[in-house]
């Protein structure tokens, strides 16, 4: 059986903890997981750190097999993910069902926290320019360069959490308000391939064969994840 060295985003972060211990039960292979934002983790790789398995959103995956890193071929679209609205668990809920419902609930908020890294947080900081808010809402920001950023919210050092639905849902302590109203929301696609120098290729395969299975996907989709 194989050691499998795998990066993963953040947004994955939540059903991973749950999937990767049945993987390792179902097949005796074994998972070396590390966790980054998207952003960070494209910084590693293109540094030189490799693995076998690369799990990230956007375009990550297919640029990274643009560049000869990832194998071609190996590419599966594994899950969609929102960005949603987080409070402490007991807290009251604002409305944000339209965009004007979620302008004003950023405006009444005491503090806002949202990632300086992460996928949803540079979207984030790009829409509350659009929608003429960003100096009032820069005001009451609570910020760090990625992580579970609603960890922030349970520990009471800020009143909303901006991010990615599956890593909210990840943290004990607050709930999901909901997402983003559609005109603004961004979905996000994460792709899973193989490393090009990957030692344990077949075993990374059996991997996201794995993810792409039906027990599998009921999981992501119980923690925020759209299966793809």
């Amino acid at each position: 059986m194989a050691t499998i060295k795998l990066f993963v985003s953040n947004s994955m972060r939540g059903a991973m903890d749950e999937l990767l211990p049945r993987f390792e039960r179902e097949t005796g292979h074994q998972v070396e997981v590390s966790y980054d934002p998207a952003k960070l983790m494209m910084e590693r790789i293109r540094r030189g750190e490799a693995a076998d398995v690369v799990i990230l959103g956007g375009s990550a995956v297919e640029d990274l097999e643009k560049e000869g890193k990832v194998a071609r071929a190996s590419r599966r679209l594994i899950a969609r993910c929102g960005v949603g609205v987080a409070v402490r668990a007991g807290a009251r809920k604002p409305a944000i069902g339209s965009v004007d419902d979620f302008k004003r609930a950023l405006l009444a908020a005491r503090s806002i926290a949202w990632t300086q890294e992460g996928a949803s947080g540079m979207y984030f900081s790009k829409l509350i320019e659009r929608l003429g808010i960003a100096a009032d809402i820069q005001k009451k920001a609570v910020r760090r360069p990625g992580g579970l950023i609603a960890e922030l919210v349970a520990g009471g050092e800020a009143e909303l959490a901006i991010q990615q639905i599956p890593e909210l849902m990840a943290v004990p302590g607050v709930e999901v308000v909901g997402p983003l109203p559609p005109d603004i929301q961004q979905v996000t696609v994460s792709s899973g391939g193989i490393f090009a120098a990957s030692k344990q290729p077949q075993a990374a395969e059996d991997l996201l064969r794995f993810l792409k299975a039906p027990g599998p996907a009921a999981v992501l989709k119980a923690r925020g994840l759209e299966p793809a």
